[in-house]
């Protein structure tokens, strides 16, 4: 079944990662569900949610422990520069939200 990862993510968020990048993290329910989404969540995947070029997601890492992905993006301007317009980041969590998985255990 297809479903959007703001449906299973138990949370979803984003914040300021410094002037030059933001982290994006996803905690999942479950083991099975972390494994079944972290296997879909690549640099392409994201890079496409966000419009940006793949080169421009700087890294997934998994914590399996706890059932997390935390995903580092570069920001298209700086923060605090003309034309940011969320110096935090604490609202670019919403395209990563409507990527749609597969997943038979979320």
């Amino acid at each position: 079944m297809r479903r959007r990862l703001i449906d299973i993510a138990r949370v979803l968020r984003s914040k300021n990662a410094g002037p030059f990048a933001i982290t994006l993290d996803v905690i999942l329910p479950t083991r099975e569900c972390f494994e079944e989404v972290a296997s879909q969540l690549t640099p392409e995947v994201v890079a496409r949610a966000y419009r940006l070029d793949p080169g421009a997601v700087l890294g997934i890492v998994q914590y399996p422990v706890l059932n997390a992905l935390k995903i580092n993006i570069r920001r298209s301007v700086p923060a605090g520069e003309p034309g940011d317009t969320d110096v935090y980041g604490a609202q670019q969590h919403v395209p990563l939200g409507m990527i749609e998985v597969e997943v038979e255990n979320c």
